[in-house]
């Protein structure tokens, strides 16, 4: 085959490849990330060092050659904070020293925490996990 002959051949595939060089060109890189920290922390949130909680979910995050690594965690609190005063001897219904998820349903802020306190998943809760719910 002569060089004329591959002429037709060549402009074909240089036209098939064309669209995909223009597209190659027009590829943007990703807008770079940008996070800060909490300037004023809302009252609701309170503040735990890293190393005082356990670590429950760890995600490295794919980030462009270059760029540093960053890793998002999970850290279950050491402890609830808030304003709640519950009757563990009422709560306890069946007298077994625990309450269970469904005795906790009659109180629905420790109802919605329940996960949360119950740190060893038993599905009920002791005097000592429920410490600082408790009433003097």
């Amino acid at each position: 085959m002569t060089v004329p002959a591959l002429r037709p051949a060549l402009s074909l595939i240089i036209t098939a490849m064309l669209p995909l060089s223009i597209a190659a060109q027009n590829v943007q890189p990703p807008t770079p990330a940008v996070s800060s920290p909490l300037l004023d922390t809302p009252a609701s949130v309170r503040e735990q060092p890293l190393a005082t909680g356990k670590v429950t979910h760890s995600v490295q995050i794919q980030t462009p050659p270059g760029q540093a690594q960053v890793t998002v965690r999970s850290v279950q609190a050491d402890n609830v904070v808030g304003n709640y005063r519950i009757d563990f001897a009422a709560m306890d219904v069946n007298g077994d020293g625990f309450i269970s998820r469904e005795e906790a349903q009659a109180n629905p802020a420790l109802a919605a925490e329940f996960n949360a306190l119950d740190s060893t998943r038993r599905g009920k809760l002791s005097r000592e996990q429920l410490a600082g719910w408790l009433k003097p």
